[in-house]
């Protein structure tokens, strides 16, 4: 477990299964997280959009159903909160992951390396998400 919450978060991460794997970590808890992997090159991706795009079940259905039908109304957990949306802690899950804990509450995606190169905005060629 990383330690209490604090404003970063840095640790370096290594295994062998043959996933290109982070080098370092760094959460910036009201900004995003940066992340440098062993081939050299760094992601970033801000608190909304790792909130956006969390690999729980729920958010998956949500993002699917968006995409079928992008007037479709949102849960009231999905927009309702007070004060800016960041990240409250977060924990590495084995080697293979990370598990975000927000201030709307939401703690249930698992961030596997493998997703976070996936979804890494700068690979995606329009700036949009990609698709669910």
């Amino acid at each position: 477990m990383l330690p209490a919450p604090r404003p970063t978060l840095c640790c370096s991460c290594s295994n062998n299964t043959g996933v290109t794997t982070p080098t370092k970590l760094d959460l910036r808890k009201d900004r995003g997280l940066s992340i440098e992997w062993e081939d050299g090159t760094t992601s970033y991706y801000s608190i909304a959009y790792l909130r956006r795009m969390s690999p729980s079940a729920d958010m998956k259905h949500l993002r699917e159903e968006m995409a079928k039908n992008p007037l479709a109304v949102l849960p009231a957990s999905a927009v309702s909160r007070s004060g800016p949306l960041v990240a409250l802690d977060a924990e590495l899950v084995g080697n293979y992951a990370i598990k975000i804990r927000f201030s709307d509450g939401h703690d249930t995606g698992l961030y596997s390396w493998q997703y976070l190169r996936e979804i890494d905005p700068a690979r995606t060629q329009s700036g949009k998400p990609p698709a669910p």
